[in-house]
C-alpha cells in the first residue's frame, strides 16, 4: 500500500512539474499589442481593407491578443523609402524583403534585421518545422537566421514586357515577338494607328537595362552587390558563375544605349518618362490607353484574363527578356521573405502572428483573398469573383509576399488557362539559382558603392531612357566617372567574394 502511495506521489509530482515546465515555456499574450508588417504597395483607398483587416485582427485578438497593421511602403520611390525606413531605428515588426530586389543582405548588415535562431522554434513553431534545414541555411547572416524563406510557393517573376497582339498582327509582326528590334516596330505601329503612347515606363524602373543583359549576354545578375540604379557588375555567364564581369564596360552598353536613344527620340514613351510616376500597375495598358507595359510572367498570368475581359481580342503576349535570351534563372526562395526588425518591440507576437497567418487556411485566405462572398466565391473548387463585383469598388489586396504557401493557395479562374504552356516553355531551358548562399560584403567598398549608386541613380537613368544626349558619349562619361568612383576596386572585390564562394560551393 505504502509503494502505491509513493509511485502515485512521484506520478503527482511529475504531472505537476510538466505542467509548471509547459506554463513557463508558453508565450506570455496577457499584454494587448499592436504588430506591424512593412508591406511594399500603395494603400488600399476604397474601404475594403478595413473591413477584411477587421476580420483576421478579430482572430489574431482572439488567439494571440495582437492587432495587426500594414505599414505600407508606396511605389513612388520606392526603395529609397524602403531602405531608409529600415535605417531609420524605428522599432518595426515584421518586414517584408528579398535578397534580389529589397536589398535583405545590405539592410542584414547594416544590422536592420534581428536574429531569429532562439525566437522561430518557440513562437513560430510550425514555421520552423517547415522550412528544411537547407533552406534556413540560405537564410542565414554570420551564422544567424535573419529572416523566413518564401520556400513553398512557386511562382516566376522573370521580367519582361506585355504587348497587344492584336496591334502587332495589325502590324503584319509574327506572333510571338523575338528581338528588340521587332519590338520597336510594333511601337512605332502603335504611335500611328493608335495615336497613344505606345509604351508607358515609369522613369525610376530599371527593368530595361536588366532585360537587355538577359536577352543579349549570358551574363547573370547579382542583386546583392548593390551598385545602385545601374546593374554595373554581373556574372560572366552560367558556366563562368564565379567570374565578375561589368556590362556597362562592354559593347553590349552602347548598344543598348543607342536603341534607347532612337526609342526616346521616336516618342515610345513619354517626354517627361524620367519624371513620370505610373499610376497603379497595368491600368494604362487595360484602359486601352497604351500599348507596352512592362513587369514579369507572375503578372501576365492574370493580366491576360483581364485583357480578354476589358480589351477583347486584345491576345496580350509576353515579351520574356530571359527567354529570348535562352538566359533564364530559376527563382530564388527569398525572392519573397520576411524579417523582423532589430528593434522590436514585440517579436515573439510578431512571430506569432506571421506563423498564423502561413499555417491557418482561414487567416490566409482572409489575407491573400479578401473576404468570401464580396472579393471571391468558391464553384466547383475554382475561385472566382461574385457576380456584381466591381474593380474599382470591392477590390482588395495585401500584398503579403512574404510567406505564400501552394497548399492554401485557391485555383483561380482570374488566372489564365494556358499560363502552363508558359511554364513548360521555361522548364526547357531554366537553370537553378547559384547564389543562395553568396552574401556579399559590402564594408570594403562601401564609400566607392555609394558614389557609383549616385551616378548611376542620375546619368545611368538618363542614358536607359534616350535623355542623355548622344549614346555613345554619354557612355563614355558615364565609364569615365564610373571608373573615377572605383569601379575597378569594386570589381576586384566582388571576384575576391566570389572566389571566397566558390570554395564554400564547390570545396576548390
Amino acid at each position: 500500500m505504502r509503494k502505491c502511495i509513493q509511485i502515485l506521489a512521484l506520478s503527482l509530482v511529475g504531472a505537476l512539474c510538466a505542467s509548471m515546465a509547459a506554463w513557463a515555456a508558453a508565450p506570455d499574450t496577457s499584454k494587448f499589442v499592436t504588430v506591424t508588417y512593412v508591406m511594399l504597395g500603395n494603400k488600399p483607398t476604397n474601404g475594403q481593407f478595413e473591413k477584411v483587416e477587421a476580420k483576421w485582427n478579430a482572430i489574431f485578438k482572439e488567439r494571440v491578443n495582437a492587432h495587426l497593421e500594414l505599414k505600407w511602403v508606396e511605389w513612388a520611390d520606392w526603395q529609397t523609402k524602403y531602405n531608409l525606413l529600415l535605417a531609420s531605428g524605428e522599432p518595426l515588426d515584421l518586414i517584408t524583403t528579398a535578397t534580389d530586389w529589397l536589398d535583405a543582405w545590405p539592410n542584414a548588415q547594416r544590422g536592420a534585421f534581428m536574429n531569429l535562431d532562439e525566437l522561430l522554434p518557440v513562437y513560430a513553431p510550425q514555421t520552423w518545422a517547415e522550412v528544411p534545414p537547407e533552406h534556413w541555411e540560405q537564410c542565414k547572416y554570420n551564422g544567424k537566421i535573419v529572416m523566413i524563406p518564401e520556400d513553398h510557393y512557386t511562382q516566376w517573376i522573370n521580367h519582361g514586357i506585355f504587348y497587344r497582339g492584336d496591334w502587332a498582327k495589325e502590324a503584319g509582326i509574327e506572333l510571338p515577338i523575338k528581338d528588340w528590334e521587332t519590338l520597336g516596330k510594333y511601337f512605332q505601329s502603335v504611335k500611328e494607328k493608335h495615336g497613344i503612347i505606345p509604351f508607358e515606363m515609369d522613369g525610376t524602373n530599371g527593368a530595361l537595362m536588366a532585360g537587355w543583359y538577359d536577352s543579349h549576354t549570358p551574363s547573370l545578375a547579382l542583386p546583392m552587390v548593390p551598385t545602385g540604379w545601374v546593374e554595373l557588375i554581373r556574372a560572366k555567364s552560367y558556366d563562368e558563375k564565379y567570374t565578375a564581369w561589368s556590362p556597362v564596360f562592354d559593347q553590349t552598353f552602347v548598344d543598348f544605349a543607342k536603341m534607347m536613344k532612337e526609342w526616346g527620340d521616336k516618342g515610345y514613351w513619354r517626354e517627361d518618362v524620367l519624371n513620370f510616376k505610373i499610376p497603379d500597375q497595368n491600368t494604362l495598358i487595360r484602359s486601352g490607353k497604351t500599348g507596352g507595359d512592362q513587369h514579369h510572367t507572375q503578372t501576365y498570368r492574370t493580366l491576360r484574363v483581364f485583357m480578354d475581359k476589358e480589351q477583347p481580342g486584345s491576345d496580350l503576349q509576353f515579351f520574356a527578356f530571359g527567354e529570348v535570351g535562352n538566359n533564364l534563372i530559376s527563382m530564388s526562395i527569398t525572392h519573397g521573405a520576411t524579417a523582423l526588425g532589430a528593434y522590436s518591440k514585440n517579436p515573439e507576437r510578431a512571430l506569432m502572428v506571421y506563423d498564423i497567418i502561413r499555417h491557418d487556411e482561414e487567416v490566409y485566405r482572409l489575407f491573400n483573398y479578401g473576404l468570401e462572398g464580396v472579393q471571391y466565391v468558391i464553384e466547383n473548387g475554382v475561385m472566382k469573383r461574385p457576380a456584381g463585383y466591381d474593380e474599382a469598388r470591392d477590390r482588395f489586396y495585401s500584398d503579403f509576399w512574404g510567406g505564400r504557401v501552394d497548399k492554401f493557395e485557391l485555383p483561380m479562374d482570374m488566372v489564365w488557362p494556358r499560363i502552363g504552356e508558359v511554364y513548360q516553355r521555361y522548364d526547357q531551358i531554366k537553370k537553378p539559382y547559384p547564389y543562395e548562399r553568396f552574401v556579399f560584403n559590402k564594408a570594403p567598398v562601401e564609400a566607392e558603392l555609394a558614389a557609383i549608386s549616385n551616378i548611376g541613380n542620375q546619368l545611368g537613368m538618363a542614358i536607359a531612357f534616350g535623355k542623355a544626349g548622344d549614346p555613345e558619349k554619354a557612355v563614355e562619361e558615364l565609364r569615365k566617372k564610373m571608373k573615377a568612383a572605383g569601379y575597378e576596386k569594386v570589381l576586384a572585390e566582388v571576384q575576391k567574394q566570389l572566389d571566397e564562394y566558390k570554395k564554400l560551393v564547390e570545396g576548390q
